[in-house]
């Protein structure tokens, strides 16, 4: 996958000092990674790149929202996110990245393509259970959720197996509960 050019920042003639970047993320973003989780997105994504002597140093700071379907009804709705991440790049003598945290990267390196990183740190502020709000505030008349309704258990259908049991089982569920 070849890397998009706006999100590579050359380092090497950057100043000993704090660099700021912002990104405004898209749709057209996911497309590019053929992630189809998402059905519109509007995230703004903060970099700070603070160059030092021996390294740099990078913090994501993201907040948006993320167009999603509700798990429990389908309906789509804007979930909120919000999120950041500390990375440190680091010069050594070969590439790695085993470490979330830390960056390797050779001597010879003179530019850094954030582009996997953002787009990790945006599909891991989604929710892993996705309910839309007016779900758990009664709000949103549903199809699906009158289906629910009316396909779940009733406490009445209870009662009346209870009162169908032999009478020789309460005589053994005292047992349980008589100690």
């Amino acid at each position: 996958m070849k890397p998009l050019k706006e999100f590579t920042i050359p380092f090497v003639g950057l100043k000993i000092a704090k660099h700021h970047f912002e990104y405004d993320i898209e749709q057209s973003f996911f497309e590019y990674f053929e992630y189809e989780d998402f059905n519109n997105v509007d995230v703004k994504v903060n970099v700070v790149l603070d160059k030092k002597s021996t390294l740099l140093e990078l913090h994501f700071e993201i907040s948006g929202t993320v167009n999603v379907n509700c798990d429990l009804t389908n309906e789509p709705f804007n979930q909120a996110i919000d999120n950041e991440f500390d990375l440190v790049v680091k010069f050594g003598e070969a590439y790695n990245d085993e470490n979330e945290d830390i960056l390797i990267v050779s001597h010879g390196t003179y530019e850094i393509n954030i582009q996997q990183y953002i787009y990790e740190l945006i599909v891991l502020s989604v929710p892993t259970k996705r309910i839309h709000p007016g779900v758990e505030d009664g709000t949103l008349d549903s199809d699906i959720l009158d289906k629910l309704e009316e396909l779940s258990p009733k406490q009445d259908r209870k009662i009346e197996s209870e009162q169908d049991i032999d009478p020789r089982w309460n005589t053994l569920k005292k047992l349980l509960t008589d100690k």
